[in-house]
């Protein structure tokens, strides 16, 4: 793997401090879109016995890992070190862990006031709620995003961890990284950036707020345009078991849609709530007569806004996916490939998962850390 790769942000050095989710999410990014992202991990992970899943974690692909005893002091003072010649630091861990280790953002800052020190939490820095444990589905319920997600009568459904882990967090920090970034290269100053999992799923909600004050979002869920509430946009099972999703809101598809189905609906009714029991129901009997590709055949010319609802397994087969390239095979693993696209320096998967301190002496040899230095730190357990 080159410490230097092509892409959008090659020739950024960036230290993740190990941790999980969130963090692994946004470094992943970070590297996919070109960064040198070196992980510093925990020496107990590298003396221990690796699990078998970490040469597969597709979080976390296209790094490098060092072992280092944050507990130690002269473990410490080599990430201190480090930290004086990268551009960036993220980190995943609750308010006053960091400096606890006296690797927080004013010591970090001033030994380098250049860095870009990323931070994800849960609830964020500062807050009554700030230092209390959470998950995804805790940070998303008081933001607000989880109330929204599920069916009219029936308890809201967690979304597994996009919404808050991933999309309101690692994706988040990420962003934040870039845009502090770009804002360094005008300034030449660092800064921190707090991300939030409670404050990014509810930036994901604000499209409801602006309907909300149009009036056009109630009080109930599931009751609502995209709740499941319209029959028309709904997910519909097949005669195999499986799923086809109807998205037909403009009146053009809706027609479009009931004309390739061949039902018995005046299309001009299409937001007369009264017909909507009757439609969802024709649509559910309609939908249960074919299997699910044979529906896809269909409707594929009819302009319809629908899709076949694939699982992870089945949509990198897709032939929309292969000619896209969207999904990827890499250390044997099929993947996501790196998103977004850039058109003059292209994302790409640096390599793949590394296991714990696997490039230890690589990386602190590259740092600038002298090879007898290693040594001694090795001896004495302060990296591995």
């Amino acid at each position: 793997m080159s410490a230097v790769a092509a892409g959008p942000l090659g020739g950024v050095k960036v230290l993740e401090v190990q941790g999980l989710g969130p963090g692994p999410f946004c470094g992943m990014i970070l590297s996919d879109f070109g960064a040198d992202v070196v992980r510093v991990e925990r020496v107990e992970n590298v003396t221990s016995e690796t699990p078998p899943s970490a040469a597969v974690d597709v979080l976390s692909r296209g790094r490098r890992s060092v072992g280092v005893n944050l507990k130690s002091d002269e473990g410490v003072a080599l990430v201190l070190k480090m930290v004086e010649q990268a551009d960036v630091l993220i980190e995943g861990f609750r308010p006053g862990v960091m400096e606890r280790l006296g690797l927080g953002p004013d010591v970090c800052l001033a030994r380098n006031p250049r860095l870009v020190y990323g931070r994800v939490t849960g609830y964020g820095q500062e807050g009554p709620w700030a230092s209390y444990a959470g998950h995804d589905i805790n940070y998303i319920a008081l933001s607000g995003a989880l109330w929204s997600i599920g069916r009219d009568g029936e308890a809201p459904v967690p979304p597994l961890t996009y919404v808050g882990d991933f999309g309101g967090g690692g994706m988040f920090l990420a962003l934040g990284v870039c845009a502090a970034l770009t804002e360094r290269a005008a300034s030449g100053r660092g800064q921190v950036v707090d991300a939030a999992m409670i404050d990014g799923s509810a930036t994901l909600n604000a499209f409801l707020y602006g309907m909300r004050a149009a009036g056009l979002w109630g009080e109930e869920r599931g009751n609502n345009l995209l709740d499941t509430g319209t029959p028309y946009y709904e997910a519909y099972e097949t005669a195999d078991g499986k799923w086809i999703a109807v998205g037909a809101m403009e009146p053009k598809f809706f027609a479009n849609l009931v004309a390739a189905l061949g039902l018995d609906f005046d299309p001009s009714d299409q937001a007369d709530e009264q017909t909507w029991t009757g439609l969802r129901a024709d649509l559910a009997a309609t939908f249960i007569t074919r299997a699910r590709d044979e529906w896809c055949k269909v409707l594929e010319s009819a302009e319809a806004c629908f899709a076949p609802v694939l699982s992870p397994w089945e949509a990198p087969n897709h032939p929309h996916h292969v000619a896209r390239e969207t999904f990827t095979e890499s250390f044997g693993v099929v993947q996501p490939s790196p998103a977004p696209r850039f058109g003059r320096t292209p994302a790409r998967i640096a390599g793949p998962p590394p296991q714990p301190g696997e490039h230890t002496e690589t990386v602190l040899t590259e740092w600038g850390v002298a090879p007898e230095e290693i040594f001694r730190l090795k001896a004495t357990g302060d990296v591995a």
